[in-house]
């Protein structure tokens, strides 16, 4: 098959201002501060009468599980943290002046099970913990009063997820005030076609609530405007009659000429701003990024963005940052998402449900690709450790409980929502739903050809896997009826077995899980069927199967970055298979897949004692030359250049090694010598064209720290401070454990030290932290004053040393 579509991004700015405001209608102003807290269940708990004065005092987003002590009693499935159940309460007051208009609460996520109160009266419940909500407080609310505004959030199955899903309001809220008459929640709809170098056709929809007993007559005007020079370069505009109580949408065409196209290599992102008038006076408005692209997916060529075949160097990812739990401010993802791309890649796959707005904004304005995702689980459970790991008998708590009454409200929440950003190029409906026998079943599974787990071959008792296509087929039409520029996919786990059932046929691109065996033989046996590497390894051969053949489009390794839960035997904070580290510090086989992805120049070298099998070639060798002299140590490269030659203390060591395209790294076995080892990246021609090095240090003697920006913004603004452990001569001490206390001086809080050793289970909510591989990272926030912020480093023996950030307007 061939699926073409032309969509755009979307970042709102609400009313000119540069708050990204992610219900996109009305004035929304965030809602994050001022909250008070209780991690308890209380019978009464959104009654105005509570004396609530000794409750905790914080600002949203807030994760309380991390705040939680690690015990290995708890589940290994969400990262030994607890869960519970909370109250969240706040005060505030609605001007006298806005009676008559609309105000609405807007939750970006809240995990999981909540419930909104306002002024003692429910206004609803939403069971996952993933998705964007949004209730109208208008008939309850007591304007020029004090009005007060509950949430329970009850997250007692704390096993529901198989990795770390974080507790609490962990996403912003926004207050959203609008005219009765308004753009209707994530209500302005656009998509392009017939792009050329000459013009692009953008069509918009838009959908207008009118929530007046009587009808009304709005003009809606877009314009797109130019974002280089600030211009209107197209506009349009249309008048719409909507009744009394219901919502109106309008669709208008309009033409940009000569279009400046959305890539991964120049993300060219429009503004497209939608104005609402009523009588001639602006009633409603909001601006969204727009980037123009087409795609194009084949069954034997691959993915096209603009006409350009294209391999996805793609990695998942989870929704946690180490220590900061699932409440990730905006600017640790940039950091993030920066050094992946850094390393080559240039896909994301959202793992295994929506993530905060941020990140797609992000990959939108970066140019990254995305995978966006709904669900890990469909009608039943799949099997979790509920207490330790690997022991004792699995639970089955999980999103599956609410899955029947709510996926279709669930999944047509996140396309709503996520539908106008470039970046996303899939919708993925589940992944590995079909896992086999995790529940479902088939008597393929008897068969001796089945080359992936079964856990015990073909059980009747079980779900039968022909359930799987009846699902798939009203979850993929939920997509199309929202969005049918783009195609629907999931990731398969059993492919063997659900080649068996109708569930592939209902996908118009089909993800595979680990299964690059199965390629050729898929290929060939549905010739129609677009074939993509959903979930896979960090080997170099699931690497060359995508590079190699053509029908295959791309890869999703998991995973990118290290993330709480889906932990080991007790201590294990989580899956530590990442590319970069809790922290967001590329590891080494980062480096490894760098040499693989990156179209630059890269080399690295890592080092270990040369092992009893010489045929031993680790992609996890850490950049470290301090051994005992004369010791034999195998020094290994990742790099991408055509040779490679070693250098030790300025003389070469050994013969110049051609690239191994077999294996993807060379070596060198050599006695350890103090002193400067580096790599020299060669050209055929043997002309250095990069290199690495290292360099042996002496014991700990101070520490240095560094800060990202040197000014941050009161309203929340963030400094990520490296602190490294040097010796007396500055050499980064990989090998130092000391322990460090960081202090703070000024307007701004300290919201976690992160070292990224997985086997750390200590206390994560103070400033002590030891340091891992000689460096930790700091975060530090504003807290809403202007100032000077100093923060102080102190170690046992070492000298210390502090950084100055500026916390400006």
């Amino acid at each position: 098959m061939k699926l073409k579509g032309i969509l755009c991004a979307a970042i709102f700015f609400l009313m000119g201002s540069a708050l990204q405001a992610k219900p996109q209608f009305g004035k929304a102003v965030l809602f994050n501060e001022g909250w008070r807290f209780n991690l308890s269940d209380l019978k009464d708990g959104a009654q105005t009468g509570l004396d609530d004065s000794k409750w905790r005092q914080l600002n949203l987003p807030h994760d309380w599980s991390v705040e939680g002590v690690y015990s290995p009693d708890k589940a290994s499935a969400t990262g030994y943290l607890p869960g519970g159940i909370a109250w969240y309460r706040k005060t505030f007051t609605v001007p006298a002046t806005e009676k008559g208009n609309s105000v609405f609460i807007y939750f970006e996520g809240v995990y999981n099970q909540s419930e909104v109160f306002i002024n003692v009266q429910s206004v609803g419940k939403r069971p996952n913990g993933y998705i964007a909500f949004m209730y109208d407080l208008t008939p309850f609310l007591k304007y020029g009063e004090e009005n007060l505004i509950s949430v329970r959030v009850d997250h007692s199955l704390d096993a529901d997820s198989r990795w770390y899903s974080g507790s609490g309001i962990y996403r912003d809220a926004y207050l959203v005030y609008s005219s009765p008459v308004h753009i209707d929640l994530w209500g302005v709809y656009f998509n392009a076609s017939n792009i050329t170098d000459k013009k692009a056709e953008v069509s918009v929809e838009t959908t207008i609530n009118n929530s007046l007993a009587s009808g009304a007559t709005v003009k809606i005007l877009h314009e797109i405007i130019d974002p280089a020079s600030g211009k209107v370069v197209a506009k349009g505009s249309k008048n719409l009659e909507v009744g009394a109580k219901l919502k109106g949408i309008i669709k208008q065409t309009i033409t940009v000429h000569s279009p400046k196209r959305w890539s991964l290599e120049q993300p060219n992102l429009y503004t497209l701003k939608t104005v609402v008038q009523q009588n001639g006076k602006v009633i409603d408005q909001n601006e969204q990024q727009l980037g123009l692209r087409e795609l194009t997916f084949d069954p034997d060529k691959g993915l096209a963005i603009n006409g350009v075949w294209t391999k996805v160097k793609g990695v998942c990812i989870h929704h946690d940052a180490g220590c900061l739990g699932s409440a990730v401010p905006r600017e640790v993802w940039r950091r993030r998402l920066l050094t992946l791309k850094d390393m080559g890649c240039n896909g994301i796959r959202m793992t295994h449900n929506p993530q905060a707005s941020d990140v797609y904004e992000l990959c939108d304005e970066l140019g990254i690709l995305v995978m966006d995702e709904a669900f890990d689980e469909w009608e039943f459970a799949k099997k979790k450790w509920i207490k330790g790991w690997n022991k004792g008998i699995p639970g089955f708590q999980g999103a599956a409980s609410y899955f029947n009454e709510w996926s279709d409200r669930d999944l047509a929440d996140m396309v709503r929502r996520d539908r106008n950003h470039a970046s996303i190029i899939m919708w993925s409906i589940g992944n590995e739903v079909d896992y086999p026998n995790d529940p479902y079943t088939h008597p393929v599974l008897d068969h001796a050809n089945i080359n992936q787990p079964v856990q015990g071959g073909y059980l009747p008792n079980n779900p039968k896997a022909e359930r799987l296509g009846g699902i798939a087929k009203r979850l993929a039409a939920i997509v199309r009826s929202l969005d049918s520029s783009r195609p629907v996919t999931a990731g398969l786990a059993g492919v063997v077995m659900s080649n068996e059932t109708d569930y592939p046929g209902t996908l118009d691109i089909t993800g595979y899980n680990y299964t690059e065996d199965r390629y050729a033989q898929d290929h060939a046996k549905y010739p129609k069927r677009v074939i993509f590497g959903s979930e896979n390894g960090h080997s170099m051969e699931s690497w060359k199967v995508v590079r190699d053949t053509e029908y295959i489009f791309g890869q999703f390794i998991w995973t990118g970055i290290d993330y709480l839960g889906e932990s080991g035997a007790w201590p294990s904070r989580g899956f530590y298979s990442g590319f970069l580290d809790f922290g967001g510090f590329i590891k080494p086989r980062g480096h490894f897949r760098q040499a693989l992805w990156s179209v630059k120049p890269v080399t690295y070298i890592g080092t270990y004692h040369q092992p009893a099998k010489n045929n031993h070639l680790s992609m996890d060798a850490w950049p470290v030359w301090n051994y005992k002299e004369g010791e034999m140590i195998r020094v290994v490269c990742y790099t991408n250049t055509a040779k490679s030659r070693l250098m030790l203390n300025g003389m070469q060591v050994g013969e110049v090694k051609k690239y191994d395209d077999i294996k993807g790294i060379i070596y060198w076995d050599i006695p350890f010598h103090e002193g400067k080892l580096e790599v020299i990246g060669l050209d055929k021609d043997e002309k250095a064209i990069c290199n690495y090095a290292l360099q042996s240090s002496d014991r700990p003697y101070a520490l240095t720290a560094q800060s990202d920006v040197s000014s941050v913004s009161k309203n929340r603004g963030l400094a990520q401070v490296v602190l490294q452990v040097v010796d007396e001569k500055g050499v980064p001490v990989m090998i130092s454990e000391d322990e460090v206390t960081c202090t703070i001086e000024g307007p701004a809080t300290l919201l976690g030290l992160e070292a990224s050793n997985n086997s750390d289970m200590g206390d994560y909510n103070d400033n002590v932290q030891r340091v891992y591989h000689g460096r930790l990272l700091a975060y530090v926030q504003a807290t809403g004053k202007t100032g000077t912020v100093t923060l102080k480093f102190a170690a046992p023996w070492l000298k210390e040393t502090n950084v100055t950030i500026n916390v400006t307007e």
